[in-house]
């Protein structure tokens, strides 16, 4: 089986590499490129993205064709995405860091800035947090609810269906920390960054 960590210069994403080859354990090809003939023939694709939405989304851009790649992947052809922080939050229809910034609209929503109560919470929301699980997420087998995730972010996703997120985290009010819809998972949190719990995630995501 072939797993493609989509490489489209959005920063450093030498954690999620290393964790999901830890996890491989050769038993399974990890492979690294922005190529959108292998892209297109693996088997699942993890999509990190770093830095913000504005960012991460022209620097897919800047890679000619590797937008329709993804669309046709995960839409089209129904194989199983993960998207990870920013790569979450580009499911949505629009961005407004920065600037307004169009999404994939795979899951219709929005991703808006973290409400921090006029200071009185630290943006951005950066450390361990408790994850509330609110569905049988194939991604969450054998993690327990309330178990703590690393969070970087001062952005949050609010998806107009309700059904798709599959856990939350207070912090300032409840966010939405997961998604799932048929093919499609997200994470606002960093697995490849949360320890044995979060190699337990990205296990589950290669099994799948």
């Amino acid at each position: 089986m072939n797993v493609t960590i989509v490489d489209y210069n959005s920063g450093n994403i030498s954690s999620v590499i290393n964790s999901f080859k830890e996890v491989a354990k050769n038993k399974v090809n990890i492979e690294v490129t922005s190529d959108l003939s292998k892209i297109n023939s693996s088997d699942k694709v993890v999509l990190p993205g770093q830095g913000s939405f504005k960012s991460c989304v022209d620097a897919l851009n800047n890679i000619s064709g590797l937008v329709d790649t993804l669309n046709e992947f995960a839409i089209n052809n129904k194989k199983p995405l993960l998207g990870i922080c920013v790569g979450l939050q580009m499911f949505a229809d629009v961005g407004y860091e920065e600037t307004e910034t169009k999404g994939f609209g795979w899951i219709p929503g929005k991703v808006s800035k973290i409400n921090n109560q006029n200071g009185k919470f630290k943006l951005p929301h950066i450390g361990w947090n408790q994850i509330n699980i609110l569905n049988d997420s194939k991604i969450f087998k054998d993690i327990e609810n309330n178990s703590h995730m690393y969070f970087v972010h001062s952005y949050e996703f609010v998806p107009e269906d309700k059904n798709v997120i599959s856990a939350t985290t207070d912090y300032s009010s409840t966010i939405v920390c997961s998604v799932e819809k048929e093919n499609i998972f997200g994470t606002q949190f960093h697995p490849e960054k949360s320890d044995k719990i979060g190699l337990k995630i990205i296990d589950n995501f290669i099994k799948l």
